[in-house]
């Protein structure tokens, strides 16, 4: 049974949430001037830290889209691309699948592991709309498919694409509305776990509640597999229900701490049902004993951490790392009333967790 992440929960956050930092000129850098980036995360190993090439690079992936003037037209042409990490430096190494390889219009968040047995990189992500379409789609699937690390850390020979987690219309609402910001129903966003209590895998998902009577009905999915059959793909009920509360509980993910299982999504505040409760912009989780619950909000309202109230939506799609860093992108920075897209790598942050309570290192 899904656990209620509930508005008495977010009616607990208090007036003045705790908050990160906020983010200056001179604390990011832009990738390019011809691409903007947003969601990202790291090719992990199966225990959840991120792979090190043998130069001491991390290889990292995240969407990327042309420039726009107006920052929401990046979700229509957004694909995965890759980048070495080192030092604080980011290089761009470009797409991630070749041209025509990916069955959607376009590619949307994932997780990456890389699998000892075949020495090879698997790439979870979601295939937004359907290759060729002439109007970009909302309809989205859930693809895995394999490739070849090179010296230079770039992915080849791509291959074994597989619908890794078919939907289950008992269980999740179809994907193919309309898409207005904000409304988007979410079949999305798989991120990879492994539980180091028995080695079975999850993949962790954005949806929406089907049978639901709420145009809030954002929940957290999953699917297992066994330990020793990690492609053997069964799809589960929802894990977390914000039905009534929430549209979107986007990037949803796991972090085994201290004997702890800590759940994470990201939700904005446009995303909140009004006439519920509303919560900041940030990043929000719960805590449980064990993967099948039962689940308590972090800080007993679910908020971890939001933005600073001079920049509500100055950075989004928190992802935590097994050592508690934090990383996510810049959106619309800045403490002015102009809107400023950063479209890049927000600064590293770092967590503090202590049971059922958590935070920000100050």
């Amino acid at each position: 049974m899904a656990t209620d992440w509930t508005a008495a929960h977010v009616g607990a956050i208090s007036a003045a949430p705790p908050a990160s930092q906020l983010i200056d000129a001179g604390d990011f850098t832009r990738i390019s001037p011809a691409i903007d980036i947003w969601d990202a995360w790291p090719v992990q190993q199966r225990d959840g830290t991120p792979l090190v090439l043998k130069d001491g690079v991390q290889l990292w992936m995240a969407l990327a889209a042309p420039h726009f003037a107006d920052p929401d037209e990046r979700h229509g042409h957004a694909r995965i691309h890759l980048f070495r990490h080192e030092n604080g430096r980011w290089d761009h190494l470009g797409p991630a699948m070749p041209e025509g390889f990916s069955p959607g219009s376009r590619e949307w968040s994932g997780s990456a592991i890389f699998d000892e047995a075949s020495a090879e990189i698997i790439l979870y992500f979601t295939a937004a709309g359907y290759r060729g379409e002439t109007e970009p789609g909302f309809a989205q699937r859930m693809f895995s498919a394999r490739a070849r690390l090179a010296d230079d850390g770039r992915l080849t020979g791509w291959h074994a694409l597989t619908e890794v987690i078919p939907t289950d219309p008992a269980f999740y609402m179809p994907t193919s509305g309309g898409g207005q910001i904000g409304t988007i129903k979410a079949f999305r966003d798989p991120a990879y776990f492994r539980d180091p209590a028995d080695g079975r895998h999850y993949l962790f998902f954005a949806g929406s509640l089907a049978g639901s009577q709420s145009a809030y009905n954002g929940v957290v999915g999953f699917a297992s597999a066994p330990a020793d059959q990690p492609d053997r793909w069964t799809i589960a009920p929802p894990l977390i229900s914000a039905d009534g509360l929430n549209n979107e509980l986007e990037r949803p993910h796991v972090v085994h701490h201290q004997g702890l299982y800590y759940l994470f999504w990201s939700t904005q505040r446009h995303v909140f049902n009004p006439d519920a409760a509303t919560g900041p912009t940030g990043l929000y989780g719960m805590v449980g004993d064990t993967l099948a619950g039962p689940w308590r909000p972090i800080n007993g309202s679910g908020l971890v951490f939001a933005n600073p109230p001079q920049a509500p939506a100055q950075a989004y799609s928190w992802m935590i790392l097994p050592d508690l860093s934090v990383t996510s992108f810049v959106d619309d920075w800045g403490s002015g009333t102009e809107r400023r897209f950063g479209g890049s790598f927000a600064p590293f942050v770092h967590l503090r967790l202590d049971g059922d309570k958590g935070g920000l290192v100050s």
